[in-house]
């Protein structure tokens, strides 16, 4: 509840019906920084059909390296087109701190036929790359027990 002073003459204070939205600015701005922060945090947003798994899911790294294979056989390094032939010297390109020791996560569509994604992965071998992770979706139902 607000009070305005009026003039010095009068002697009762008249109450103010206003709102008042300087915390409803506070908490929208303060929601604001958090959408802005966390937007750029959002991995890859390529829409790739992924098979399911019924394996335990394993931690993921800070600042994972994707490489995709979509319906249409292009690939992309993140969210980033290149060319097959050029996969290895884009992913040699990107700032790095293990180098050919760090993992590369390859996510294929369901459709992509399976010599196609060798492909992908004798590239990856052939350039040095040995750690390849193939990411799928968890299978929602067939969770497997934890260890005793």
């Amino acid at each position: 509840m607000g009070f305005s002073l009026g003039d010095a003459d009068t002697d009762d204070l008249a109450e103010s019906h206003e709102i008042n939205v300087t915390p409803f600015i506070d908490v929208i701005l303060v929601l604001l920084i958090i959408f802005m922060v966390a937007a750029p945090l959002s991995t890859v947003d390529l829409p790739v059909d992924l098979p399911t798994s019924s394996a335990t899911p394993q931690k993921r790294p800070d600042k994972p390296t994707y490489v995709t294979i979509s319906g249409d056989l292009a690939v992309s390094l993140g969210e980033n087109p290149v060319k097959r032939v050029d996969l290895v010297a884009a992913l040699d390109a990107q700032p790095a701190e293990q180098g050919k020791d760090r993992r590369i996560f390859l996510r294929a569509d369901k459709t992509v036929p399976y010599g196609e994604m060798m492909d992908v992965l004798e590239r990856l071998r052939k350039g040095g790359y040995l750690k390849v992770a193939l990411v799928t979706l968890e299978k929602p139902g067939d969770q497997p027990a934890p260890p005793k």
